[in-house]
């Protein structure tokens, strides 16, 4: 009889010991994001927009029996694979997250991923990877991204290049697979749609003359040069060396270009260009507006699509009843699509609620978020023009 109560006690002990792990006291989730690097200015707003989520689920008190949620930022660099790597294996190694929201940029997302995430079995859910490889990547289904893939926004781009006419443009994109990925997904959408791309040339970040590239880009023609890059880096140093020279005065940007920056730098110079990044006019956006009040720029690219990811995580650890990622990797899409209630940001707290008493989400957020196929966004985005050297919305897609 004793050694069957120490047998049963020793096995009530573990149970315990691994409730106690699943349920801890404390939730650190990783915000891996360039905070330097081409996107710099957009990342910020970026990792508040995650946070506010985290802040949003700790107040509730709901998570898990009383989780405190903690944010570890780490930087990406958005274009170094082994610093961002290095960044990720500290997060996991180190700080012991227990899910990553990032990384930003699709190469070092993809590095990331393949070298740390998957070899830990860590759940990923970037906010802006778009890269179209990204969707075949071998992830153990570990990775999920709230912004869609370049091969739709090849299309959108398309579609509003022909609505305004513009049926030749010339083309440079950033040396990496994010701007690959999107030049040429872009470039098959707009021949195949009847339209010419003259040039299809690479740019290097980083450089200080950008002379010779906008030559060959001047060279070839074209109603409107697309600019698929960064607004920190060579893009900016492309636009300027093409309104310097004469080259170019209207232009298309894509969502790497789109950003505060794009006005400080060129204001009305560019008076008349277009351009797309993933956004939505649905209730979730300007609720999101709401509670983000003047705290940080809830409009800035990217941003909302934080807030969701980090919220994404966070509620498919309460339907698994677990923090491990091995546990609630496989609740992501269920909570992220009908059926249930659908959830809007401010509602974290009513979602948790839900799904501690057995009913189901639909989490709807600040973007409409709508998972497909490998665990990707279905694909809404806000158009752009620039009017009175100001960013303006043209409609929504």
């Amino acid at each position: 009889m004793k050694k069957l109560l120490t047998a049963t006690a020793a096995s009530a002990l573990m149970a315990s010991a691994a409730f106690a792990g699943g349920h801890a006291k404390e939730v650190k989730i990783g915000v891996i994001l360039g905070f330097t690097g081409p996107i710099e200015s957009l990342t910020p707003s970026m990792a508040d927009g995650a946070e506010l989520a985290m802040k949003e689920v700790t107040d509730s008190g709901l998570l898990l029996d009383g989780a405190t949620v903690t944010s570890v930022r780490a930087d990406s660099t958005c274009v170094d694979a082994a610093a961002a790597t290095a960044a990720a294996e500290r997060l996991v190694t180190s700080d012991k997250v227990d899910g990553i929201m990032g990384a930003d940029c699709s190469g070092v997302t993809g590095a990331i991923l393949s070298n740390v995430a998957v070899p830990n079995g860590v759940v990923m859910i970037s906010p802006s990877a778009t890269s179209p490889a990204l969707s075949t990547a071998d992830d153990n289904g570990l990775f999920f991204r709230t912004a869609p893939s370049d091969a739709r926004q090849g299309v959108v781009m398309t579609e509003v290049l022909m609505e305004e006419g513009i049926k030749e443009v010339a083309l440079t994109y950033t040396n990496n697979d994010y701007g690959k990925g999107l030049a040429d997904s872009f470039q098959a959408a707009f021949e195949a749609a009847g339209g010419t791309v003259t040039i299809s040339a690479a740019h290097e970040d980083g450089k200080a003359d950008y002379s010779a590239e906008v030559g060959a880009l001047a060279a070839a023609g074209g109603d409107r040069l697309v600019v698929a890059g960064y607004v920190d880096q060579g893009g900016s140093g492309i636009v300027r060396s093409a309104i310097d020279s004469g080259a170019f005065d209207t232009f298309h940007f894509p969502d790497g270009m789109i950003g505060a920056k794009l006005e400080e730098n060129f204001g009305d110079e560019i008076e008349g260009s277009s351009g797309q990044h993933p956004g939505t006019d649905s209730p979730g956006v300007a609720k999101f507006s709401e509670m983000v009040g003047g705290a940080f720029d809830s409009t800035s690219p990217f941003t909302p699509e934080a807030y969701d990811a980090a919220a994404l995580i966070m509620l498919a650890m309460q339907a698994a009843n677990s923090k491990d990622s091995g546990d609630y990797k496989d609740h992501v899409m269920h909570v992220a699509n009908a059926p249930g209630e659908k959830i809007y940001p401010g509602e974290l707290a009513k979602a948790l609620q839900i799904i501690k008493d057995g009913g189901e989400v639909d989490y709807v957020g600040a973007t409409a978020v709508e998972l497909i196929g490998p665990g990707e966004s279905a694909g809404n985005y806000r158009q752009i023009t620039i009017e009175g050297g100001k960013i303006t919305t043209a409609k929504f897609r």
